[in-house]
């Protein structure tokens, strides 16, 4: 199995075979706490415009994202999970879009399949990518607005590989709490709790808390994950 881990817009879209694209900061993280919490239907799209189509066709859905990371102008929730609760989302169609890792899912126009990767549910990534024996695994993590690299998501990135071949990362438990001052600090400056709120960040270091994945399917309307428990 040939594995590759690629990085940011240019990636997705260099990526082939199985491609896992990585946002654990905040948007596939928040997508398994979502599904998790009894969303009938994820759709990711890339930009705002197919975001307010979707709103103009079926105003029932919620609209959830950001840009910069805050909450987009006029959608119901931004990308943040501790701020989303189960009663907001159980049974609605929910249409996401975030500047990296939404991003990623739709540039990556060459893989054969495409699944949502973050810690929360690494473990079920590399479960699926043994049971599948794909030749060609691309990881692509899609950093910060997918232009700059983050420490996360190549963490998520190498300790999903690791457990694809066998290999224990040995530092993992060590990388995951330096997150807390480099690639989260964020999260814990006082001036920015609206954004990006101290609870996301330990929401979206727990390692291995799901045990299914998510995968991109296309369809008349679009794309849409698909629920693949483990």
């Amino acid at each position: 199995m040939d594995i590759q881990i690629l990085q940011l817009i240019e990636g997705a879209r260099q990526a082939r075979g199985l491609t896992v694209i990585i946002d654990v900061l905040r948007a596939f993280s928040l997508e398994c706490y979502l599904t998790d919490r009894g969303a009938a239907e994820l759709r990711p799209v890339g930009t705002l415009e197919e975001a307010f189509a979707w709103r103009e066709r079926d105003p029932s859905v919620l609209l959830v994202g950001e840009r910069g990371g805050a909450k987009c102008q006029g959608f119901d929730f931004g990308n943040s999970p501790s701020s989303i609760s189960a009663e907001a989302v159980r049974g609605r169609r929910i249409i996401h879009t975030t500047s990296a890792g939404t991003q990623g899912l739709t540039q990556a126009l060459h893989a054969d399949e495409r699944i949502a990767g973050s810690l929360v549910n690494a473990a079920a990534v590399a479960a699926y990518i043994r049971a599948r024996k794909p030749e060609i695994v691309s990881l692509v993590c899609m950093g910060n607005a997918g232009v700059r690299e983050a420490a996360e998501d190549v963490l998520c990135a190498e300790y999903i590989r690791s457990l694809v071949l066998g290999r224990p990362l040995p530092d993992v438990e060590e990388r995951t709490a330096a997150l807390r001052w480099h690639g989260g600090e964020h999260f814990f400056n006082p001036n920015t709790q609206e954004i990006y709120p101290e609870p996301d960040f330990w929401l979206c270091v727990k390692r291995d808390l799901f045990p299914f994945v998510l995968r991109a399917a296309e369809d008349e309307l679009g794309l849409r994950m698909e629920k693949v428990s483990l």
